[in-house]
């Protein structure tokens, strides 16, 4: 087990680091060495990436992930950085480095998938109300919202109804009713009921039975009210049980044209 470096030593490290970060500016990345002294340097300023990591870990993402992410902001920051800036590399280095991680929340956080533009304008809405809340010492009104950022009302409630997707509940969460029964969410949502379709149907069956003549009313109602067979309603109205399957055939068939054409 590798013992913690001690102050000099570090500084001599941090010195070369920085030394060898500006020598890789001056480099062509055609350089047979510029590779190796690429990775040395991004290597040298892994533990400070892994350190603004670990600033975020309370936001309920793995710490693994969040260095991973933040290793991405690193090496962008050593392909980006120039020593003709005027500012040290750290100091260019943790902005990009904590904007990698927030944009890595802001893309895989929410739960329901909105456009970008939506998830930061939701951001600046919630950062209103907080703002405009201690400023008054209660909850701004979404018009108010609206003044502060100059946005229209639509688009504040856009962004209302965005943050209603930054987090979805799951159908097994259990729910406590009155019963005591332990519900599910989903158990308790509605679903659609099949009885709706009948009660359309039946809606618009009402014109089409009553252009029907009385004796196709009959049949009807003896072979789908009463349930008796064809020989029964046949015996019925003196007829043929072949008679009877043609004439129902003929019925049906002229409600079912008459459904589907609206007629």
């Amino acid at each position: 087990m590798s013992t913690p470096a001690v102050p000099e030593e570090r500084a001599r490290e941090r010195a070369a680091a920085r030394a060898a970060l500006n020598r890789l500016r001056r480099m062509s990345p055609d350089d047979s060495e510029y590779e190796g002294l690429r990775e040395y340097v991004i290597g040298e300023y892994m533990s400070y990436a892994r350190y603004i990591a670990g600033r975020f870990q309370l936001r309920g993402e793995a710490l693994t992930d969040l260095e991973q992410v933040a290793y991405l902001g690193l090496v962008k920051a050593v392909d980006n950085y120039d020593p003709d800036y005027g500012t040290t590399f750290l100091t260019y280095a943790t902005p990009m480095i904590s904007g990698e991680i927030k944009r890595h929340f802001r893309d895989t956080s929410w739960d329901v998938h909105v456009p970008r533009s939506m998830q930061e304008l939701s951001t600046a809405v919630r950062a209103a109300e907080e703002e405009l809340t201690q400023l008054t010492g209660s909850p701004p009104t979404a018009a108010e919202v609206a003044r502060r950022l100059d946005l229209s009302a639509d688009e504040v409630a856009d962004a209302y109804e965005a943050v209603a997707a930054y987090s979805a509940a799951s159908l097994d969460v259990p729910v406590s009713t009155a019963d005591g029964a332990g519900s599910t969410l989903g158990e308790l949502l509605g679903d659609e009921d099949p009885e709706f379709d009948k009660v359309v149907d039946r809606e618009a069956l009402k014109p089409l039975l009553a252009e029907l003549g009385a004796r196709d009313k009959r049949i009807l109602l003896m072979r789908f009210f009463r349930n008796m067979s064809q020989a029964e309603i046949g015996a019925e109205l003196g007829v043929s049980q072949m008679q009877v399957s043609r004439l129902l055939t003929r019925i049906l068939s002229g409600l079912r044209e008459g459904l589907e054409t609206g007629r």
